[in-house]
């Protein structure tokens, strides 16, 4: 019996290390598929109109998922471009650390981020 009581605590013990890699992965994951999505919206709104929006709630034709997106990035209209920052991930509020190549940055109008200091 008191076997069976170890082996348990050592399978949770690694169990819990794995959920807690898990959880980082998965909050890095979802930070960038809401800081691009919020960026390819952004973008398009440009190209619609021919100028950023001045919030994100300005977004139009928006999926359910596209939503989401407003949860885990700030964003603000600058008077050449805009500002998009990671707020927070999806687990317990944490910032995920995401890096790009500097070529992801091309043809954007972001010009300022909290990612972008971090980028290359």
């Amino acid at each position: 019996m008191k076997q069976l009581i170890i082996i348990g605590l050592f399978a949770l013990t690694f169990s819990s290390c794995d959920f807690i890699n898990f959880q980082e992965k998965a909050n890095a994951q979802f930070a960038d598929q809401h800081f691009k999505t919020a960026i390819a919206n952004i973008e398009l709104y440009n190209i619609r109109y021919g100028q950023f929006p001045t919030s994100l709630d300005n977004l139009d034709f928006l999926g359910e998922w596209d939503k989401l997106t407003f949860e885990s990035v700030s964003y603000e209209k600058l008077d050449t471009g805009y500002r998009l920052d990671i707020a927070n991930g999806i687990v317990n509020g944490t910032q995920p650390a995401l890096k790009y190549p500097k070529e992801f940055w091309q043809g954007l109008g972001i010009k300022q981020s909290n990612i972008l200091d971090k980028a290359y």
